[in-house]
């Protein structure tokens, strides 16, 4: 029964070191800057009667004790300590008005890219360090970007965004910012009506360039039609041409047997007298005059015709 007690003693004294007593220990360690944990991309500034007494900047943990001395005591009362972001840090304006050369209202949009260089100039040089960037990398693109040639304002972005960077590197040094990248991301038109008079002219561009090429591709199909009409017309005049040649040379063939030219000619005239539309046949009864027949003998000879064969 003691050594469960003395067990249970034990843990709670544990855990009551542990979770209770040394982070407030820790706690009031840090309040009288026995210590200090700077992180990552972090940096530390001290500051004691208005005047900055120490800068850390490496990760880890530091004794401000060590290399202040006798002033760390006074931290806690009359110090003060900032923490400084030193990751990069990114930022994007959009629509910046400039005007072209040729009087276009434009817009355009600037993506930045920025670091903390000098972290006691971030500190206090600018109360607002952040918005006067921002200020600073509108007015220079503004300044650098306006009465450009529009054809260049939306195709060179590349010189556009290095102009911009010169302008504004040299400033944001001063308040203890180190510009990365700045780069032209979106330039456009600001005024509505302008926007619909090229989306108009490109509707028509692009209706003009479709009706070109129907145009074109007719006038191919009637090239090609025109030239096998061409070359069809030469083949029949080709066969045209030799049909005679055929046929007279067939003709000569035929000539040289009389009993087959006379057979073959005797049915050509058949065929074409059957062929006639004034064709009319006439059956003449056994014993009866021809001419009696054709009706020579008039109307009195009309009415003793023999009647017709029916046919």
């Amino acid at each position: 029964m003691d050594a469960i007690l003395h067990f249970l003693t034990t843990v709670a004294m544990t855990f009551v070191a542990c979770f209770i007593v040394m982070p407030i220990g820790l706690a009031f360690a840090r309040r009288l800057a026995l210590y200090v944990v700077v992180r990552e991309r972090q940096c530390v500034v001290f500051e004691l009667f208005g005047k900055v007494r120490q800068v850390i900047t490496e990760p880890g943990l530091h004794c401000p004790w060590r290399s202040m001395g006798p002033f760390a005591i006074l931290l806690p009362v009359f110090g003060k300590k900032f923490t400084v972001d030193l990751r990069v840090d990114q930022t994007y304006l959009r629509s910046q008005p400039v005007n072209s050369e040729e009087g276009a209202p434009m817009g355009i949009g600037v993506w930045c890219e920025m670091v903390v260089s000098d972290p006691v100039a971030y500190l206090y040089k600018n109360t607002d360090p952040m918005g006067s960037l921002r200020a600073n990398i509108s007015n220079a693109t503004v300044r650098c970007l306006s009465n450009m040639k529009l054809s260049d304002m939306l195709e060179s972005r590349h010189g556009m965004s290095s102009l911009v960077r010169q302008e504004v590197s040299a400033k944001s040094r001063e308040w203890g910012y180190q510009v990365g990248s700045i780069y032209i991301r979106k330039v456009h038109f600001r005024d509505r009506g302008m926007i619909s008079q090229i989306e108009q002219k490109v509707v028509n561009r692009l209706r003009q360039v479709t009706a070109a090429i129907q145009q074109d591709g007719s006038n191919r199909v009637n090239v090609i039609r025109s030239t096998a009409e061409r070359q069809a017309a030469i083949e029949f005049a080709k066969a045209a041409a030799t049909r005679p040649q055929i046929v007279g040379r067939t003709l000569s063939q035929i000539a040289e047997s009389p009993i087959i030219a006379n057979a073959l000619f005797e049915v050509l005239e058949t065929q074409n007298l059957l062929a006639s539309s004034a064709l009319d046949v006439n059956i003449i009864a056994p014993g009866v005059p021809l001419v009696y027949a054709m009706g020579a003998g008039g109307p009195a000879l009309s009415a003793a015709r023999p009647p017709a064969i029916p046919r």
